[in-house]
């Protein structure tokens, strides 16, 4: 009854509920593409198309420049990666585990938002997560209106959304409510989490900062989700310790990409068209990436193919049954520029048909706007910031009138967006147009002032004429001055508006400049002296996109016309083709699964030029290459970066202790998730298997795989391993470090029995003279009670019937780890097998792998060991018994155990060396039982 009334007064206090839903439901029903307050809006649900998302590590800060991010990102297997789909943010994968904050990362555009509208529109329509009882999204664009404000959080909640005002959040563990905090990047509160006091009332008014820290930090109600949206580079606002998730927007993948222009289309042959037009271009289909540049691409080039389509009829010149590939496509974008260049002339006419009816192909210019939209533009990037506010638009001498005119006239390049309740903010749709407006302001600022933008009014040029040259050689070296690349962007840009083909297309607003030719000239041949610099691989795969865009492809020709010829000479390429090199691979289609510098140049130089590739590959072999420590600086850095990289072979290069420790910082960072590192024969001693050990130790959850064979740890070097691998966290799997000296290897397992010895995973033997007496101290190291070996190799190490018993005593003793046990070429005599048999038929024994090749089994041996596997048939997967002669008993022996339906065998080796006259009688119907089994 009690039970029943509380259900009741739940019930009564949550009334406010489909108020709430409605509300929401009318906000988040619709999206404009684009257009914040002008235009037709589509229902969501009509045009939706899933994102490919992701999910993180909670220290994953990336600082370079987004578009790179994207073109890094389209080079990844998205089947390494965890997808988690939108609706299920909150669904721990562990069992155990409660998942109360989420953060979702991914550049501007990416679809952050959208995922963000689509999962409140599903839960307002009943669709999903329908235990959640209320939704309060809290966007930081409108929470920065109230900076100055001191409230509650109950005033706070009632004031955005007027439903909840008989809202009790004191009972809020009685249901389940979630904060959607949207755009983290574009807060401008302090967020000081450490500085702030300690506020649990929900009644009692404080600053918003206060609030919002400790609502996130849970002081302020623990039982409520938390949801952040942001931007990769502004993550670090937020403590790690305060977030139970990340997860990543990547946006569209390749098939993705492929139906967002099929639903955008319902001309289906227009939809593939446009699809090839994009795919011709390796730029604007990484682009593409952002769903918000696929928008801008659509619009584009819809537009182009109905011109063009309206210009054959007009002019009778065919039917207009051309597709656009066969019409002349020379104004048809292929760079960055151009589609940019094309789309805001694109939108400068249609709001002059919407505003005087009709449509010239002339575009009429308010070159005023266009000034002040670039200032604003301009030093807002300067300051890296996207949301504007009223004084932000008033410091650039826009008036508020004047802005919602600036917003009417260009509704799909900057917009006007109002508060849920009050306050209105202002920004373009997309980073990347904000920085083409940017560019643009530079020209317009050249044309006007005979100045560069980048020329302060107090320095010495204040009166000197600049030219085209002067601007876009500054810009270049203001790009390479970036540490994350923040102009990187704008520079592809301003060096694209400078073509005489992109002005023609503004003509009106930018001025004929005389000379451009030789100033495109000029530039050109300064950023192929800037790429003979000792440039980072990120800042000089940017210069070759900005050749690209003044339509200089001569370095990238020149390497690819080696490459095909096979004439390529890595010894005699200077830095500027390296470069080029590093940029073709990078933007072939075919994906570098593998890098091997043997292929190229087995030096430190071409391993620091051509780092950028093996960022994006999986494997990096780089063994015996005469590497040193100034490769591992540059290892280090593409470790720290968001890359691709599981595997990397570095042995036989003398890295010595100080290599390790610069390759110390890359292992170490969160981002590093390196699987497989072999570092075998590299001159390291007891120091650098200190600092192994201690990077091993801050990032223990990817490395499952590490050979540290040939090096000399010493005594600390070997406590140094013992530590890490007792660390719960530790993943690693396989473990080698010992080297080839039998005699050496023998006294360090006797060293270690009964001194909770080195947790070895693998210890390999083979091809040593152990005889039987060595294999008895092998045979105490697998009975000590901390030995968790995993796979033993004695191949050819003369053991016989003596050290077989030996073995397999200490096997039954402590059975539950070995799980690959390799006794090749050794003879085990008929009461060896017989030792074998006891043991493969104990059911603890988990053995994996068995290999007995060339060790003189006959057919009594074969039966013992048939026998034994269909005693015990659950575990062993591979068993390799070729080089004996099993006769022919002991080949149906075999015959007889596979069609057991009970074996699990997935490998059998067996063709007989020796004699084959039996194998191959029952070679067929062996065959075919395999197979079945």
């Amino acid at each position: 009854m009690k039970q029943d009334e509380a259900a009741g007064a739940l019930e009564d206090e949550l009334v406010f509920i489909h108020p709430l839903k409605y509300s929401l439901k009318k906000k988040y029903q619709c999206v404009f593409e684009g257009i914040a307050k002008h235009g037709d809006s589509t229902l969501l649900n009509s045009i939706y198309t899933d994102l490919y998302i992701t999910q993180g590590c909670s220290e994953q800060i990336n600082t370079e420049h987004e578009v790179r991010q994207i073109e890094v990102a389209s080079r990844h297997q998205e089947s390494q990666e965890i997808q988690v789909e939108c609706k299920k943010l909150f669904e721990a994968p562990e069992q155990d585990k409660e998942i109360r904050t989420v953060m979702t990362k991914g550049v501007a555009g990416i679809g952050k938002s959208i995922s963000v509208q689509k999962f409140i529109l599903d839960w307002a329509e009943g669709k999903e997560n329908l235990d959640i009882n209320c939704i309060f999204p809290l966007p930081f664009r409108e929470l920065n209106l109230k900076e100055k404000e001191t409230r509650s959080l109950t005033d706070l909640i009632s004031q955005f959304f007027p439903e909840t005002k008989i809202l009790n959040l004191t009972r809020s563990n009685k249901f389940k409510v979630l904060f959607i905090l949207d755009g983290l990047d574009e807060c401008r509160l302090p967020l000081n989490f450490e500085g702030n006091e300690m506020w649990r009332d929900v009644s009692s008014p404080t600053s918003l900062d206060v609030l919002l820290t400790n609502l996130i930090k849970g002081n302020l109600l623990p039982s409520a989700l938390i949801w952040i949206t942001t931007r990769p580079a502004a993550a670090s606002k937020i403590p790690p310790d305060c977030i139970d998730r990340v997860t990543e927007v990547r946006g569209f993948n390749d098939a993705q990409k492929e139906e967002y222009f099929n639903k955008r289309f319902t001309d289906k042959n227009q939809a593939r068209e446009i699809i090839d037009h994009i795919k011709k271009s390796k730029s604007l289909f990484i682009m593409c990436h952002i769903p918000v540049f696929c928008w801008i691409s659509a619009t584009v080039l819809q537009n182009i193919f109905e011109e063009k389509i309206n210009e054959m009829k007009n002019n009778q010149a065919d039917d207009g049954s051309k597709t656009l590939q066969q019409s002349n496509t020379e104004d048809t974008p292929k760079t960055l520029t151009q589609m940019y260049t094309h789309f805001l002339r694109f939108q400068i006419q249609q709001s002059r048909r919407k505003y005087d009816g009709e449509y010239t192909p002339d575009v009429s210019w308010d070159k005023h706007a266009i000034l002040s939209l670039g200032k604003l533009a301009f030093h807002e990037l300067e300051r890296n910031n996207l949301i504007f506010y009223d004084s932000d638009l008033e410091a650039c001498g826009i008036d508020m009138y004047r802005a919602s005119v600036y917003s009417g006239m260009c509704t799909q390049i900057f917009k006007e967006e109002k508060g849920i309740i009050f306050g209105t903010m202002y920004c373009f749709v997309h980073l990347s147009i904000q920085e083409f407006i940017a560019a643009l302001y530079a020209h317009l600022f050249l044309d006007t002032n005979n100045k560069s933008v980048f020329v302060h009014e107090s320095t010495e040029q204040e009166n000197k004429n600049e030219t085209m040259f002067d601007l876009l050689k500054t810009a270049v070296d203001k790009a390479l001055e970036s540490d994350n690349g923040h102009l990187d962007l704008f520079l592809r840009f301003l060096l694209g508006l400078s073509l005489q083909s992109n002005r023609l297309l503004l003509r009106g607003l930018l001025k004929k400049e005389n000379g451009i030719d030789q100033s495109k000239k000029a530039v050109v041949q300064y950023i192929k002296q800037k790429l003979e610099d000792n440039l980072s691989p990120e800042r000089s795969i940017n210069l070759f996109y900005c050749l690209n865009e003044l339509n200089d492809q001569s370095l990238v020709k020149e390497i690819q016309t080696h490459l095909r010829e096979g004439s390529l000479s890595s010894a005699d390429l200077s830095p500027a083709q390296w470069s080029a090199l590093a940029f073709v691979l990078l933007t072939s289609e075919e994906e570098m699964e593998e890098f091997d510098l043997q292929k190229f140049k087995k030096s430190d130089e071409c391993l620091i030029r051509l780092s950028a590739l093996i960022k994006t590959s999986k494997r990096a072999l780089l063994r015996n290459c005469g590497l040193t420590e100034e490769s591992c600086s540059a290892l280090a850095t593409v470790l720290r970066s968001n890359s691709n990289l599981k595997e990397l072979d570095i042995s036989n290069n003398n890295l010595q202790d100080s290599g390790v420790k610069k390759l110390q910082d890359g292992l170490e960072n969160t981002n590093c998730t390196l699987e497989k590192l072999i570092l075998s024969d590299c001159s390291i001693t007891e120091e650098g298997y200190k600092a192994l050990a201690s990077a091993l130790k801050s990032n223990p959850s990817h490395l499952i795989e590490l050979d540290l064979t040939g090096n000399d740890p010493g005594q600390s070097g070997l406590k140094e391993l013992n530590d890490l691998l007792q660390d719960q966290n530790c993943q690693l799997k396989t473990l080698r470090f010992l080297g080839p000296d039998a005699d050496e290897t023998c006294q360090y397992v006797r060293g270690i029995v009964g001194k909770n010895p080195l947790l070895m995973r693998e210890l390999n033997l083979s091809e040593h003279e152990l005889g039987d007496t060595r294999v008895n101290q092998i045979s105490a190291l697998l009975l000590d009670k901390h030995c968790k070996l995993n796979t033993l190799q004695l191949s050819y190490c003369s053991i016989t019937e003596e050290g077989y018993k030996a073995l397999a005593a200490a096997l039954r003793s402590n059975p539950s780890h070995l799980i690959e046990l390799d006794l090749t070429g050794n003879d085990p005599g008929q009461s060896g097998v017989k030792e074998l048999n006891d043991l493969l038929q104990d059911q603890n024994y988990q053995l994996k792998t068995l290999r007995l090749s060339n060790c003189s089994i006959t057919e009594e041996g074969y039966k013992v060991l048939a026998s034994a596997l269909r005693s015990n048939p659950s575990h062993l997967i591979e068993l390799d018994l070729t080089g004996n002669d099993p006769g022919q008993s002991g080949v149906k022996e075999l015959d007889d155990l596979l069609q057991d339906r009970n074996c699990q065998l997935k490998t059998l080796s067996w063709i007989n060396t020796v004699n084959s006259t039996h194998s191959s009688e029952y070679f067929v119907h062996y065959y075919y039982t395999f197979k079945v089994s």
